[in-house]
């Protein structure tokens, strides 16, 4: 357990927020024996044993009287009561940075604006096969909340609890606020448009992401895509000590690719930045597949589901002949893209849930010559109508059902 385990003790302690990143900061600021109140604007938030639980409407006064606010990254830093707050003295700091205060560990942090998820996952996959005790999670699955408490809980075994090794999925959001996160090598994968409705602009957006930088000192190191601009300027307004490293696919030279099984370009660029990241720890790549303890084999790496997943059918199933793939969790233009390219000549369906002036006419030319996509649902015929506006033949279903059934 890190040094400052105790210095929150009897403190006055507020969490804003109480989805995972939130039940989990409470759970671990009471083990560390502040005084907890939780708030949420839903009245059926979940409740924490222990913490005064304060659900509905917000009272102000509970972010006056406060000695410190964690933030969950759902919420807004310029939350109005948020502000208030910060403009009284009171110190604000995002889930994320509030755990790793608390660990002491090296955390490898990836961000992105796509693929960071599966970057992530791979890397825990590639420690885990070389015999690190990893914990995989931050903005994926397991808040970083739970490594602090796992890790305070067991700091008493020998080897100094249950990891070694963090493999951090960082958000924008979770950057608004970072307090003192300092990762010890860091990745950010590609900066497109998404989450503009939060930050405002393209300039912010790349600024929030290199916040993470900041406080990398010499002996850290950090890669940015060579073709970013604004990445690249954002990184450098962050300033901070770590060295700039060139992600390339000569880290990829020499290794069994063809056992990879993840498809698309896209899929090989994560791959690399999670080699890049375990060598930072020190794992040793050089034999490229298993061939005894602590090496890796890229055969046995895995996705992330509705992350191009192949749908296994039945041997009786009337279409067994189709391939079914969900990337469901490709929720921009870019992303789709990038499955497009990794899958050419598909029957895309396009539907659910759009993202305000999404344009999703820059698919056209990834569709021509593909059979005409279908769309559905909500923003079905939003895509519809931006794709019948390149010259694309389209058709529109109410629901995902009519979608797979006329696919």
């Amino acid at each position: 357990m890190a040094v400052l385990s105790r210095e929150i003790a009897g403190k006055r302690v507020l969490i804003v927020g109480m989805a995972r990143s939130g039940v989990a900061a409470a759970r671990l600021a009471l083990s560390l024996g502040a005084r907890v109140r939780c708030v949420d604007l839903r009245p059926e938030a979940p409740q924490v044993a222990g913490a005064v639980c304060s659900y509905g409407p917000h009272d102000r006064a509970h972010f006056l009287e406060a000695e410190e606010i964690v933030v969950s990254p759902g919420v807004p830093a310029r939350q109005p009561d948020l502000a208030a707050a910060a403009a009284a003295g009171v110190p604000l700091i995002g889930e994320l940075g509030f755990a790793a205060r608390y660990l002491d560990i090296p955390l490898l942090a990836v961000s992105g604006t796509n693929g960071k998820s599966t970057c992530t996952h791979l890397l825990a996959q590639i420690l885990a096969q070389a015999g690190r005790r990893v914990f995989a999670g931050g903005n994926l699955g397991c808040p970083l909340s739970e490594a602090a408490l796992q890790q305070a809980g067991q700091a008493g075994l020998e080897g100094g609890g249950p990891f070694d090794v963090a493999a951090v999925e960082v958000s924008s959001y979770q950057m608004e606020l970072p307090g003192s996160f300092h990762p010890a090598a860091a990745v950010i994968l590609n900066l497109t448009p998404d989450h503009l409705e939060r930050h405002g602009s393209m300039e912010n957006y790349a600024a929030h992401k290199c916040r993470m930088l900041a406080r990398m000192g010499p002996e850290d190191a950090w890669a940015i895509p060579a073709d970013s601009p604004l990445l690249s300027a954002a990184a450098a307004a962050a300033g901070g000590a770590g060295r700039q490293a060139v992600l390339d696919g000569a880290i990829l030279a020499g290794l069994p690719l063809d056992r990879f099984p993840l498809p698309g370009q896209h899929n090989r660029d994560n791959l690399a930045a999670a080699l890049w990241l375990a060598r930072r720890v020190g794992v040793d790549l050089s034999a490229g597949v298993s061939g005894g303890p602590g090496s890796v084999d890229l055969g046995l790496l895995r996705g992330l589901p509705h992350r191009l997943e192949p749908i296994p059918l039945p041997p009786d199933h009337p279409h067994r002949g189709v391939r079914w793939i969900n990337d469901s969790k490709a929720t921009n233009v870019d992303s789709t893209l990038v499955a497009l390219a990794a899958v050419p000549g598909s029957i895309l369906l396009l539907g659910g849930r759009g993202k305000a002036g999404a344009p999703y006419g820059l698919l056209a030319p990834a569709l021509r010559g593909a059979p005409a996509p279908i769309c559905f649902g909500e923003e079905g015929p939003v895509i519809a109508a931006a794709l019948a506006a390149e010259g694309l033949a389209v058709s529109v279903v109410p629901g995902l059902a009519a979608a797979v059934a006329a696919a």
